[in-house]
């Protein structure tokens, strides 16, 4: 038993109160969250929004007791919906959730998030005083072990993850993209929620058909979102390798999409790879990719500065899994048959 499961559509107009409170609705597609799913719900139950606020749960074919966790808030407070999501797939279970939403404000927030009290009426503030049709903020990484605590500092630094400003921080203006979202739900009907064929990069997707229909998609540093990084050189290459082959599909979809920082990594892979091959036979060639693995080493102890010694040491192998991982998923990405599946 899932718990109280609903799945009516969302009413034409969307649901407002007397005043200039409007309904909020938090979505947020869930799938093994068991650890973290009472913990990321109470921090959405305990926003100072001092306007009304539903959350909405997407729930996926969990492996774990997400399912008995989420019936357990869901009959606690009334505020809590859930939605089926029978594929388990993100882009399926954020158009579920934006199904079953009724607010005239749309809130994204993850199973596994850690948002402060005020983030709601922090975002809803500045969607009103900007104009924009979404705006978001910084995506914090936090990490507990040493190796984690390396991810998170090559996650929130330029060597790692290119300038885009909700990793690394910055001025509050318009963007290209934002982490998660406090979106105008008049913008989401608007181009059609999310796109279902995007498994990854599905907010940089909407985000993109979101400006290229006028709307404005707004970066604030006042919003800032705990996010914990993978715990595993595995899991952080599978995690970036996917990243790589989805933002070819991006390219492929949208023209004039792809910039020279989104070429840097694959860039890198062919040149140091072919500066390797050639470096059997003519060694001097070696020096490219002896260079490269001096800068990410450099760059990981610099990024790692006041952390303990084993974390600094970590952080250069970070980089290289990150960089190559990105790169080659985008130089194997098969963007047809990805949007075929």
């Amino acid at each position: 038993m899932m718990g109280r499961m609903s799945s009516e559509p969302a009413p034409q107009t969307p649901t407002t109160t007397p005043g200039d409170r409007p309904l909020v609705s938090v979505v947020m597609p869930i799938l093994d969250e068991e650890r973290h799913l009472e913990d990321a719900v109470a921090m959405v139950l305990r926003q100072d929004w001092p306007g009304p606020l539903e959350v909405v749960l997407a729930m996926g074919p969990s492996r774990d007791r997400t399912d008995d966790v989420a019936a357990r808030l869901a009959a606690a407070d009334d505020r809590v919906r859930l939605v089926p999501n029978p594929t388990g797939r993100t882009p399926e279970a954020l158009n579920a959730a934006l199904g079953a939403a009724r607010g005239e404000v749309v809130v994204r927030v993850d199973g596994h998030a850690e948002i402060p009290d005020d983030y709601v009426s922090t975002a809803v503030a500045v969607l009103e005083a900007t104009g924009a049709d979404n705006v978001g903020g910084t995506m914090d990484a936090q990490g507990r072990s040493p190796f984690e605590r390396a991810v998170a500092a090559a996650m929130r630094s330029p060597l790692g993850v290119g300038s885009s400003r909700f990793h690394t921080g910055g001025g509050s203006g318009p963007v290209d993209t934002v982490y998660l979202g406090c979106f105008r739900r008049s913008a989401l009907d608007r181009v059609g929620g999310y796109d279902p064929r995007f498994t990854r990069t599905q907010d940089w997707e909407l985000n993109h058909r979101i400006r290229a229909t006028g709307g404005t998609v707004w970066f604030t540093p006042d919003l800032v979102v705990t996010y914990r990084p993978r715990s595993g050189f595995g899991a952080l290459a599978r995690q970036y390798r996917d990243y790589g082959r989805w933002r070819r599909v991006v390219a492929s979809t949208h023209d004039g999409t792809l910039n020279p920082r989104y070429l840097a990594p694959p860039a890198m892979v062919v040149g140091t790879s072919a500066a390797t091959l050639l470096g059997l036979v003519w060694p001097p060639a070696l020096v490219v990719p002896a260079a490269y693995l001096l800068a990410v080493a450099a760059g990981g102890v610099a990024i790692t500065a006041g952390e303990p010694a084993r974390t600094r040491l970590l952080a250069g192998p970070v980089l290289a899994t990150m960089h190559w991982s990105w790169g080659w998923g985008f130089l194997t990405s098969r963007p047809r048959r990805l949007l075929g599946r």
